[in-house]
């Protein structure tokens, strides 16, 4: 399956994608991982939205992007999901693919650093993102600094 992406700054998004992108962040990392947490942190206002539609027009997958000096010193990506009806697919490969490229796009080329949940390790490697400091618990979810040079 192909998606359709597109990549919008919060004041450009419409209610219909705000709500389909938190009630995605909700399922998988709210309700699937089963993890109580404050996931409107406030910084939505401040990134771009890459958001991923199947061809039946349902948001697949999705990742927020930052330039440098918002969530961490370098360009960053977070919030990356893919739908758990929307899984094995090779879609969380190609929504880092499209993160990269877009993070390249809008801040040119420079290191990228996200906080990776510890399990998915080997996934973010396969993109050439390297270990950059110790684990540390996130909502209690072992986590790791990773950055891609």
């Amino acid at each position: 399956m192909t998606l359709d992406w597109t990549l919008k700054p919060y004041e450009d998004l419409a209610l219909t994608e705000l709500y389909q992108l938190l009630q995605l962040r909700v399922e998988v990392f709210v309700v699937e991982q089963n993890c109580p947490f404050q996931d409107l942190d406030g910084h939505d206002d401040q990134a771009y939205h890459l958001l991923g539609y199947t061809p039946a027009g349902m948001l697949a997958a999705y990742a927020r992007l930052f330039d440098a000096g918002i969530s961490y010193e370098q360009v960053a990506i977070g919030r990356v999901a893919v739908s758990p009806a929307h899984r094995r697919l090779g879609l969380g490969q190609e929504l880092m693919q499209q993160a990269i490229a877009q993070c390249e796009v809008l801040y040119g080329a420079q290191p990228i650093k996200i906080g990776a949940q510890q399990y998915l390790e080997r996934f973010y490697q396969s993109f050439g993102f390297v270990q950059c400091g110790e684990m540390y618990l996130e909502d209690g979810i072992p986590h790791i600094p990773m950055i891609r040079a």
